[in-house]
């Protein structure tokens, strides 16, 4: 049996399933979130769901992701991953509440404006 959530960051999606009496493993893409995700930053962000709500070897985790970049990708699953706990348990709303877990970031890019460099430069004034 399996839970599931789905996390969005920019333009990234992740589908985050976890898989009840599992070891703890973590598999992103089919490769160990650890290869997945360079950067301890984001290891820490894929894992914090599961560390605020203590129940870090209780679950073997997969997880799709696509789109955006690494970090959008790993806030994404974070989000995913807290979803999915919520469906195994609604007492640890809270914790993640508390945690910032369950709240998407909703920034994105802005779009590019005509006339603008990006979406506000300016392209520079000149006087003569």
């Amino acid at each position: 049996m399996y839970y599931e959530g789905l996390g969005r960051r920019k333009t990234s999606t992740a589908r985050v399933r976890l898989h009840s009496d599992g070891t703890g493993q973590i598999v992103v893409n089919g490769k160990p979130y650890q290869e997945y995700f360079g950067r301890e930053v984001d290891w820490r962000s894929v894992t914090g769901p599961l560390e605020a709500t203590q129940t870090s070897g209780r679950f073997d985790v997969t997880v799709l992701v696509h789109g955006g970049g690494i970090t959008g990708q790993a806030e994404a699953v974070q989000v995913g991953m807290a979803r999915a706990l919520l469906e195994v348990n609604p007492d640890f709303r809270p914790v993640l509440r508390q945690g910032g877990l369950l709240t998407r970031d909703a920034r994105a890019k802005e779009r590019k404006k005509p006339g603008l460099r990006r979406a506000r430069k300016a392209p520079q004034y000149t006087k003569r």
